[in-house]
């Protein structure tokens, strides 16, 4: 054998019984459960009351993807080429569509603009008229305060923002946006 050969095979002797000890110590080990407190149960004397929580409403999937393709298809009918996103109550994207010839910019745009009519609950061709007050407005990450997003509402409070990028005007985007709330609960 050469030297090669028997440093090779060394190594690999060495690192098969390395692992052998680290398994056996592993195995022996105590389990963590044993020893761990059982967590608090809801509803308990000693843990936390249904008061400590609060419930939420979110778009399904299904929903937020019925409600893009609905301001897609609205779009369409008016040969625009459009993205549409829609996000949740956190400003998280649900589902974004692209539709076919849609610019490039109109992705992300699109997002802020879901995103802006969420955090506000106002569209953002609303939202774009208070700039002359408070421009600074416009320096918030994430926001783009443009026509063409819309929130979605539930018993008044926004659960969701759809954004519409690409028509050639924020009225047209913002058309689109709201005929994806519309096809909400249909």
């Amino acid at each position: 054998m050469n030297t090669r050969t028997r440093v090779l095979t060394g190594t690999a002797l060495a690192v098969a019984l390395g692992a052998g000890a680290f398994g056996a110590v592993s195995a022996s080990a105590t389990p963590a459960a044993t020893t761990a407190q059982p967590a608090a149960v809801v509803g308990k004397k000693d843990g936390p009351s249904d008061k400590d929580f609060t419930t939420t409403t979110h778009l399904t999937v299904d929903a937020a993807t019925r409600a893009a393709q609905a301001a897609l298809q609205a779009a369409a009918a008016e040969n625009q080429k459009v993205t549409v996103a829609v996000v949740d109550r956190n400003g998280n994207t649900i589902v974004t569509l692209r539709g076919d010839g849609a610019g490039p910019q109109s992705y992300e745009s699109a997002q802020r603009k879901a995103y802006t009519a969420v955090s506000w609950n106002a569209p953002t061709s609303v939202l774009a008229g208070r700039l002359a007050q408070a421009p600074n407005l416009k320096d918030i990450p994430g926001t783009l305060f443009l026509g063409g997003g819309t929130p979605v509402q539930a018993n008044g409070a926004p659960v969701a923002g759809i954004g519409v990028a690409g028509a050639p005007s924020g009225d047209l985007d913002e058309k689109f946006a709201k005929a994806g709330v519309d096809a909400l609960g249909k």
